[in-house]
């Protein structure tokens, strides 16, 4: 706050409820701002970004209602660590800061994050960030087989982008010297300074017509409700210490094991993810701000899901992750594909949660990880291209409710229209549909996965690089159910000679198949009743002979 200006009065119930949605608004329209002027598919048709507003002191206030979940605790965290480097006496109007490090963004370089303030006046009144997954950031491209995060891209540390409203171009020379399609990665960056500019001015308007003459006390009032909701909740679950362990396919040469005590005492949650894999030579190490984020959303979606997001929904819950373990690597680990592990500790935390909590959690999904396609190259005019296949797996079954198919969850991206794919690189989608019989099985039967088959076109080759996971490790059910079908990759009809984490060649008319994990059950198969199991054979999503093999003994 400004000096000689006396705080605001708290709001009354009504008057704070009607400001804090307006709060909401103003990030939902910076949203949609970053989503129609951004260039990247990543961003306008899967949703591959976050926008968050923070007080003058940092304090996150409302995030963006679409988008990714997870985003906006390491926005935070981010945001944090620039005003350590950079106090805010030291910041004028018009300056916007970025950065993609991994250690103090979002996990890996690809992730942009920008921050800048917001005045009324002279007076700062708030800061405004945004992330977005940018297409390329040179170096490895986006994949999994490099041993260094200095192979992966351009690493920024916290810099001007803008300097009272100027470009700082020497630092975007800099970077597009190094990247593959710098117009792409410029576009997207202002895209992300257009979204600020939005909530500025829809801010300033907001504060105006509430006759408000800061945002502190308001964000003090919105983080005491988020924080008393998470209390509130937390300390209605049993006190006690809750254990879980998950296998996944890990590195090129060894599983990944991920060990989680989650602790209930009093109104406070505990994550320790202590007898974790150490990290490993390989981008599959997950930074611990985007361990932390992982782990957070989804207790707050158990927890607390209808609170809106903000910084009081994370005070009850701490986590923890020794260092040097996969979940905390020091640098100068490979991140590239943190997602890989990160993804799947929510899963994880509700196996644990599981005997406590056995109606607010949900089976594991198919789509954590979110397993990608990256295909990138040049056309045969010469001209460049890369493309990423968003396509998504089945989401965990929970108490009462089947899972979503093809639905991402934890991540929350979409899948992008197959139209928009190959419009932009010379690709042709002979199918993508939903396949049957790959949800595991359960009083309520996981979503299901999916099909995509992708030849490529023209005359060059390209660069394919895959992110899979759940091949040898499906994603489990839960209190009785079965896991859902692990996930098949076919290269011209063979399922090997090829890496499943990195980078292949892909030659003019290979034809990759790609079927996408079903998500595990929740409880008992045998207690799905007949009429259930009938409508999901006459819909197609279980074939006969399936659903007599799982269910033949049922209601």
């Amino acid at each position: 706050m400004a000096r000689g200006v006396a705080p605001h009065r708290p709001l009354d119930p009504v008057s704070l409820e009607i400001v804090w949605h307006r709060l909401i608004a103003v990030v939902d329209e910076a949203a949609t701002s970053l989503v129609r002027t951004s260039f990247s598919p990543i961003v306008r048709e899967s949703n591959d970004f976050s926008c968050v507003l923070y007080d003058a002191r940092g304090n996150d206030i409302v995030e963006n209602t679409i988008g990714i979940p997870s985003f906006n605790m390491t926005l935070g965290r981010t945001l944090r660590h620039v005003l350590r480097r950079r106090p805010p006496d030291r910041w004028r109007r018009g300056d916007v800061v970025f950065t993609n490090d991994p250690w103090i963004g979002a996990g890996h370089l690809p992730d942009i994050t920008i921050v800048a303030p917001i005045y009324v006046d002279d007076r700062l009144l708030a800061w405004v960030g945004s992330i977005a997954h940018h297409v390329d950031v040179g170096g490895t491209g986006w994949s999994a087989d490099a041993s260094e995060v200095f192979e992966e891209g351009v690493r920024i540390p916290p810099l001007l982008l803008m300097r009272q409203g100027e470009l700082n171009e020497d630092v975007l020379e800099l970077i597009s010297a190094n990247v593959r399609q710098p117009d792409r990665l410029l576009g997207d960056l202002l895209a992300q300074v257009s979204a600020g500019e939005v909530a500025g001015q829809r801010l300033r308007e907001l504060v105006r017509d509430a006759e408000l003459t800061d945002l502190e006390t308001v964000s003090d009032q919105i983080c005491l409700i988020g924080e008393e909701s998470m209390r509130r909740a937390v300390a209605a679950a049993p006190d006690g210490v809750y254990r879980a362990a998950l296998d996944l396919d890990g590195t090129d040469d060894e599983s990944i094991h991920v060990e989680v005590a989650v602790t209930i005492e009093e109104d406070a949650a505990t994550v320790d993810y202590s007898g974790t894999s150490p990290q490993v030579r390989q981008g599959l190490n997950c930074p611990i701000n985007y361990t932390e984020a992982y782990t957070c959303y989804p207790l707050k979606c158990v927890f607390d899901p209808l609170t809106p997001r903000n910084e009081g929904s994370y005070r009850r819950v701490t986590v923890a992750a020794t260092a040097g373990s996969i979940l905390n690597p020091s640098f100068p680990a490979a991140v590239n594909a943190r997602h890989m592990v990160g993804h799947c500790l929510g899963g994880l935390v509700y196996q644990a949660l599981a005997p406590a909590l056995p109606e607010r959690i949900i089976a594991e999904s198919g789509s954590a990880p979110t397993m990608r396609a990256v295909i990138s190259g040049a056309r045969d005019d010469g001209s460049r291209f890369s493309t990423i296949l968003f396509i998504n797996g089945g989401m965990g079954a929970g108490a009462g409710c089947a899972g979503l198919s093809a639905t991402c969850f934890p991540s929350n991206v979409i899948s992008g229209a197959m139209e928009m794919v190959e419009s932009l690189a010379p690709l042709r989608i002979w199918r993508k549909e939903l396949a049957p019989d790959t949800g595991g099985a359960g009083e309520f039967p996981g979503g299901l996965g999916q099909v995509v088959e992708v030849e490529l076109l023209g005359s060059r080759e390209c660069t394919l690089s895959l992110f899979v996971e759940r091949r040898w490790h499906p994603a489990r059910g839960v209190l009785g159910g079965l896991p859902g079908a692990p996930s098949v990759v076919e290269w011209n009809g063979r399922q090997d000679g090829f890496r499943l984490k990195g980078r292949n060649r892909m030659r003019p008319g290979d034809r990759l198949l790609l079927r996408y994990p079903g998500g595990g059950g929740y409880g008992d198969p045998h207690h799905r009743v007949s009429d259930a199991v009938l409508a999901d054979v006459e819909s197609g999503v279980l074939t006969p002979d399936r659903a007599r093999e799982l269910y033949a003994s049922g209601d």
